[in-house]
């Protein structure tokens, strides 16, 4: 880092990890990644596309209306007015997003980088104690929320000082501020975004991402793999914390001055008519989305699609051929992580071969490395190490950096191989994380809530194959003496996991048993309950 930073509160910039655990950032795979020392990417995409004549086109279709650039561009200037002027947001200084996806939300997430802030953007389903941690950790002063989802913030801001600002009261404030703002003087290298994403050892994981982070994502992927035009409609179902949908629904359409579907619910059924009713060209999904969709696509007009890309898990091989029998389209699989921002592999065309996760996106370098991280030759398996002009930056977290980050090379968890023709194969993951359709779900997390319950004496929790989700949540219990098994019990546990933590992680399948798998020292042994489902 060495341009100086508008940030003027430094909390998460003195917190990065030491430059020695950084992975080697490499800028020099693409022209158009040659970005200068000041840079605010929230400038960069939406006002340089005002600027350029687009004022009037339309960015997003959402059920009831449609924003055009300039509409957006004016609501999320307001919105930076109210944040610098009335709630005292300074730049560097953290904003938790909360909210489903739609224009407001979209604008709030420019207005906080407009504004110097860092954007912490975070999943509806998240509970209070899933949201007290992310506050905590990041040391949050405000959070931004949709109004029916604001009871969680209000309970996870108590004790702590943090104003909670709902969409109703932001909408009232903006009301008065003026249609233009003075973006923050931002260096490149300033942080943007501060993304959580679960971890094996149940506590969440603060990714860190530049401006010129934001950018290289735009840069990399879409125009040399998904190819998009100013004609383009996407349409996806990933939040926009998820930052394959933030990519998918609002980065890659603004970068080109395309336009975007928002829809506040994206489960397949959503999905599919979303495409149909405002003839999308892009989808953004998980394979799991693309399985349920087979049933219902003849019912359903998808002639508009172009392209469908897959990502947030494995995508099968007889998935991918389905998808193509039934719609004449070559899903674009490819693999991303939250460290890294967006997809780092993936392929198009002719080019992509069935079960094949693809090529190395130009801009990134990857390769097959063993336990010591020494390069393996093609058809080995191993761990699979990239680089590029992204990488990870763990937020006060040295040893998961360390973990994460060898050699210069990030290292994502995963296992594959690469044949002679430079393409990919997924074989598993190398930790505990359960990716169950698309998402991940950290198994320990998991754990710790069940073992809160005063009937639980032990628990272990892996993920287990579905034809349906790729993967579910198993918990294998001991339940304490005194209690006896029974499907009451069963929906009892169930739900509350779900009311602990986010929904989409509650264990699917719930086994009793009379001991756990450990070893001599009394680690619990995983590995041994996932043998007994495979």
């Amino acid at each position: 880092m060495t341009t100086k930073t508008a940030h003027v509160d430094t909390f998460c910039r003195d917190l990065l990890p030491p430059p020695e655990l950084w992975p080697e950032m490499d800028y020099s795979g693409l022209p158009a990644l040659a970005y200068p020392d000041r840079l605010n990417c929230a400038a960069d995409l939406l006002d340089a596309r005002v600027a350029a004549g687009d004022g009037d086109r339309p960015v997003f279709h959402f059920p009831g209306g449609t924003w055009t650039y300039r509409e957006l561009l004016e609501t999320a200037n307001r919105i930076a007015h109210v944040l610098v002027d009335d709630l005292g947001l300074v730049p560097g200084g953290r904003v938790l997003l909360r909210g489903f996806n739609g224009p407001t939300t979209a604008a709030c997430w420019f207005a906080i980088l407009k504004a110097g802030g860092i954007v912490v953007c975070t999943m509806p389903l998240l509970r209070s104690r899933e949201l007290a941690y992310q506050l905590d950790k990041a040391r949050i002063g405000l959070v931004l929320t949709d109004a029916r989802i604001r009871p969680e913030a209000d309970q996870a801001a108590e004790g702590r000082t943090v104003r909670v600002v709902g969409f109703d009261e932001l909408e009232e404030r903006m009301r008065s501020k003026p249609a233009g703002f003075d973006n923050c003087d931002t260096a490149a290298d300033d942080i943007a975004l501060l993304a959580f994403t679960s971890g094996t050892t149940g506590n969440a994981k603060g990714t860190i991402h530049f401006h010129r982070d934001v950018m290289a994502v735009c840069d990399c992927f879409p125009p040399c793999v998904l190819k998009p035009t100013r004609d383009d409609l996407f349409i996806g179902s990933s939040p926009f914390a998820f930052t394959y949908g933030l990519g998918g629904m609002v980065l890659f359409p603004i970068r080109i001055g395309a336009a975007a579907v928002l829809l506040e619910q994206g489960a397949p059924p959503q999905l599919i008519r979303g495409i149909q009713d405002f003839k999308a060209t892009i989808v953004f999904t998980a394979p799991t989305a693309y399985r349920a969709m087979l049933p219902l696509l003849p019912q359903h007009d998808v002639s508009s699609l172009r392209a469908c890309v897959s990502a947030g898990e494995h995508l099968p091989q007889a998935t991918f051929e389905s998808w193509e029998r039934a719609t004449g389209l070559r899903i674009i699989d490819g693999i991303g992580s939250t460290e890294m921002l967006h997809i780092f592999i993936s392929e198009s065309g002719s080019g992509a071969k069935a079960g094949s996760t693809g090529r190395v996106v130009p801009g990134y370098q990857a390769r097959i490395v063993d336990e010591d991280g020494n390069p393996l030759p093609p058809g080995s398996v191993g761990r699979l190490a990239v680089k590029g002009p992204t990488g990870c930056r763990y937020l006060d977290d040295p040893e998961r950096q360390a973990g994460y980050v060898q050699n210069g090379w990030n290292l994502t968890g995963d296992s594959f191989s690469m044949d002679e023709e430079g393409y990919f194969w997924y074989q598993a993951r190398t930790d505990d994380m359960i990716i169950s359709a698309g998402i991940n779900i950290s198994g320990v997390e998991v754990e710790n809530v069940l073992l809160e319950h005063p009937k639980v004496l032990e628990c272990g929790v892996v993920g287990v194959p579905d034809p349906e989700r790729g993967h579910v949540v198993k918990a294998f219990l001991v339940l304490r003496p005194g209690n006896e098994g029974s499907p009451e019990l069963i929906k009892e546990l169930q739900d509350y996991v779900k009311s602990q933590i986010a929904p989409y992680k509650y264990p699917r399948q719930i086994e009793l048993v009379e001991a756990l798998p450990r070893t001599e020292t009394g680690k619990l042994q995983r590995f041994r309950l996932r043998e007994r489902e495979s």
